[in-house]
């Protein structure tokens, strides 16, 4: 029997918690919002009102937002349906919290912790049963109102009546595209997204010492490839080494042994000395790439050559369609070989991650593009390329075949998808309707 969300209690007011009430406001959800302080709380008013770029989109629906503080007004949060946990990305945080506004809520609620990676098994270990049957991660990305992904992860005792309910709710009120996925180390998006580009910061130095600039990498790693313009090394700087670098060190602790992203998890050379540096990207300045401002109201963008490790002045390049787009992973030059690495490398990874991090094909795909920008996901990408020239591909280098690409080759498939979409091929060898979005 689905769960009514008539009202949500966010309890967190930074940048996400802020995101998530301003978007619940917006949609004239009565929105509780608790914070650690007044100064606090009224701070993420402030930032919900009139934020870059504000977390509502008309100032006068914040009226449906009511401002408390932990301490004083926890016990409010009986008269929510849907209380909703986006306190800072510490476990042992999140776990006090959750002891403390267990007792609290009201029978029937739906509860959910907001993280990006913390594993929802952790957060509820030895927590009493019914807050493991009512609780779900879900995984707003940052901008909340902007991005279209959500991520929605059951644990082990979460029953299905609350992903069903939270699902419709995100789905049709929020507006959301809500993906399924499994209680795993960084879920979907961020797990092959941050594979692509921990990975791509190794493969490139490769590149870069066979003769590519720095530009020719970030133009092969764009727009042209369906992927979002900044490039690698721009979308690198868009983040932050430092939130890079702890991303590895969780997927150091997290991953399998055997998984393929634990080779990349920590910096290469070049690049750790950065961090060291503190030339971290966009928040300090200068990261890979840096803007120079002068007097006359002119720029300059400069870019941090890795090989020699000097700044210069950016080079304008481009690429010839043989040599940019997903079928110059097939080149043999050195751009289509830094193509086939990472790129195809990290569709090689998403074929071998169904069922443990999502139960079908369709849900990474669309994290992938609705979380990433991508223009395709993985395996639509892959049926563009046309699979059977992928295997032969891994075949003729004498590699094995991941789960999905098997699959395909075992029934004799030849696309992931058929009918435009409207099916797809399951782990079980069979097509199935593609879900609506």
């Amino acid at each position: 029997m689905a769960r009514e969300i008539n009202s949500v209690a966010v309890i967190g007011g930074g940048t996400m918690g802020s995101g998530i009430a301003g978007l619940c406001a917006q949609k004239d959800i009565t929105v509780l919002l608790l914070e650690v302080s007044h100064e606090a709380a009224k701070l993420a008013l402030d930032r919900i009102k009139s934020g870059r770029p504000p977390a509502i989109n008309d100032p006068a629906k914040a009226e449906h937002i009511i401002l408390g503080t932990i301490d004083d007004d926890l016990e409010k949060i009986a008269e929510y349906d849907w209380v909703c946990e986006a306190v800072v990305e510490d476990l042992h945080t999140k776990r006090d919290l959750f002891k403390r506004l267990e007792p609290l809520r009201k029978d029937g609620s739906i509860v959910s912790t907001n993280t990006s990676g913390i594993p929802l098994r952790d957060v509820t270990n030895g927590m009493p049963k019914r807050l493991r049957c009512d609780i779900a991660v879900t995984h707003f990305f940052n901008p909340v109102k902007l991005m279209k992904l959500l991520e929605l992860i059951p644990g082990k005792d979460t029953t299905p009546d609350v992903i069903e309910s939270l699902g419709k709710f995100c789905r049709e009120t929020l507006g959301k595209g809500v993906v399924n996925a499994k209680d795993t180390v960084n879920f979907i998006g961020n797990r092959i997204g941050c594979y692509w580009m921990l990975r791509g910061l190794h493969d490139a130095e490769c590149s870069l010492n066979k003769g590519l600039s720095m530009e020719q990498v970030d133009a092969q790693l764009s727009a042209p490839m369906g992927l979002p313009p900044t490039g690698l090394f721009g979308l690198v700087d868009l983040i932050g080494l430092d939130v890079m670098h702890l991303v590895g060190k969780n997927l150091a602790y997290n991953l399998p042994a055997s998984d393929p992203g634990v080779a990349f998890n920590t910096f290469p050379e070049s690049i750790h000395a950065m961090l060291e540096r503190g030339q971290l990207g966009r928040k300090t300045g200068a990261g890979f790439y840096r803007i120079n401002k002068f007097d006359d109201g002119s720029r300059k963008t400069e870019v941090f050559d890795l090989v020699s490790g000097n700044w210069r002045e950016v080079e304008k390049t481009s690429l010839d369609n043989a040599h940019s787009g997903p079928r110059s992973m097939f080149e043999n030059d050195e751009a289509g070989k830094l193509a086939w690495r990472i790129m195809g490398g990290t569709l090689i990874y998403a074929a071998d991650l169904v069922p443990e991090i999502a139960d079908n094909i369709v849900n990474i795909d669309r994290a992938m593009k609705w979380g990433y920008g991508w223009s395709e996901g993985p395996f639509e990408m892959m049926d563009t390329l046309i699979p059977e020239k992928i295997i032969e591909k891994l075949l003729n280098e004498g590699r094995s075949l991941p789960k999905m690409l098997r699959v395909l080759q075992d029934v004799g498939a030849e696309t992931f998808y058929r009918h435009g979409g409207l099916r797809y091929l399951g782990l079980d060898g069979q097509y199935h309707s593609t879900p609506p979005e």
